[in-house]
């Protein structure tokens, strides 16, 4: 607004802006300390003015044109909605149109020492006959060889940081919070002093934000949930995955701002613990596993199975998160198994399932 008479009043006198993303004492100070100049923000002006331009062609101009051309009703096209409702239409009748095929794969329930593990067939068969008749073989060998086992240290990179559009997809998917509720909760947060800028598209922060994240770790020494993690922190060196000058717009990712979180509602304190949580992980080090895959054997059959072990939790101890699954039949736990390993069959069944 301030950019629109600005202009519209034709001045060109030098002015600054004070620009911030917390509300809270310390960085409304720290930002009239300083100050930026108006030119900085040229750009997002300019910007937020073809947005504007172009809601007046697509959204005034055109909704008229179209309920005009209808001939009856009011009819409504925008800049973002009907592109993003074009989204929604053609992902819906693809689904609409999409025919699942039935396939089956035989399972095998197998053992070493203590430890029992399925396995299922590399192949997939079209038919019940067909997968019936090789459970049959399967059955007879009464055992599966180990073919060959494969072990990859796997390096997962800690998340980056939340934007907006990410936190409410995940409250969404974890909570049940719908998009306008969570940047209600979130703006009511900010506005409490709480958290920095909820409205932002940015998932990095700057250098200059990267040296008070040590202090706000220090501020979750307590929380209930990870104040353990958050006082291990102490003494590491904080990864910087999401810290990129370059990537930080108008407003930079969403953190905390070390203010104490007292007195909030449940859902409050729901996202609150998401925006803390997340910032815990994005400066923790890598999580490191061992994948491993095994290859097996029986009448002629190839089976596989896959299993996973954390060597080094890293980030995905802040909430001690797994990976989710890929397949519901994965292993997750394997015994030690070496090439050569004759292995019983202790069960088999043919499970039919369907492409998606």
């Amino acid at each position: 607004i301030f950019q629109y008479i600005y202009d519209y009043a034709g001045c060109n006198k030098p002015c600054e802006r004070l620009w911030i993303s917390s509300l809270t004492d310390k960085a409304i100070r720290e930002g009239f300390q300083n100050l930026k100049p108006g030119s900085d923000y040229d750009n997002l002006y300019l910007s937020a003015k073809a947005r504007s331009q172009a809601d007046w062609v697509v959204g005034i101009n055109a909704s008229q044109a179209l309920s005009i051309a209808a001939g009856r009703g009011s009819w409504s096209l925008g800049r973002v909605q009907t592109p993003t409702l074009a989204m929604i239409c053609s992902r819906y009748l693809e689904n609409k149109d999409f025919k699942p095929q039935t396939y089956f794969k035989v399972k095998v329930h197998t053992a070493k020492d203590t430890t029992t593990f399925p396995v299922l067939s590399a192949d997939k068969y079209d038919t019940r006959p067909a997968a019936d008749e090789v459970l049959q073989r399967v059955r007879a060998a009464g055992s599966l060889r180990v073919m060959s086992v494969e072990k990859k240290e796997v390096k997962q990179e800690p998340p980056l940081l939340y934007d907006l559009t990410t936190l409410q997809k995940e409250a969404n998917s974890k909570h049940g919070f719908s998009a306008e509720k969570t940047l209600n909760i979130a703006q009511a947060l900010y506005e409490g002093k709480k958290i920095s800028y909820p409205r932002t598209g940015s998932r990095y922060i700057s250098t200059d934000v990267l040296d008070e994240i040590p202090h706000l770790i220090a501020t979750l020494k307590n929380h209930p949930c990870f104040g353990a993690y958050a006082s291990g922190m102490e003494n590491i060196v904080l990864h910087i995955r999401s810290v990129d000058d370059k990537k930080v717009t108008d407003h930079h990712a969403l953190i905390i701002t070390g203010d104490p979180a007292d007195g909030l509602t449940g859902d409050e304190r729901t996202i609150y613990d998401m925006v803390a949580a997340r910032m815990l992980e994005s400066f923790s080090n890598k999580c490191i596993k061992e994948n491993t895959s095994v290859s097996l054997e029986a009448a002629g059959v190839h089976f596989v199975c896959k299993g996973s072990v954390t060597l080094l939790p890293g980030w995905r101890g802040v909430l001690n998160t797994d990976d989710e699954p890929n397949d519901e039949d994965d292993a997750t736990d394997l015994p030690a198994l070496s090439e050569g390993d004759v292995l019983p069959i202790r069960d088999t069944e043919a499970l039919e399932k369907q492409t998606k």
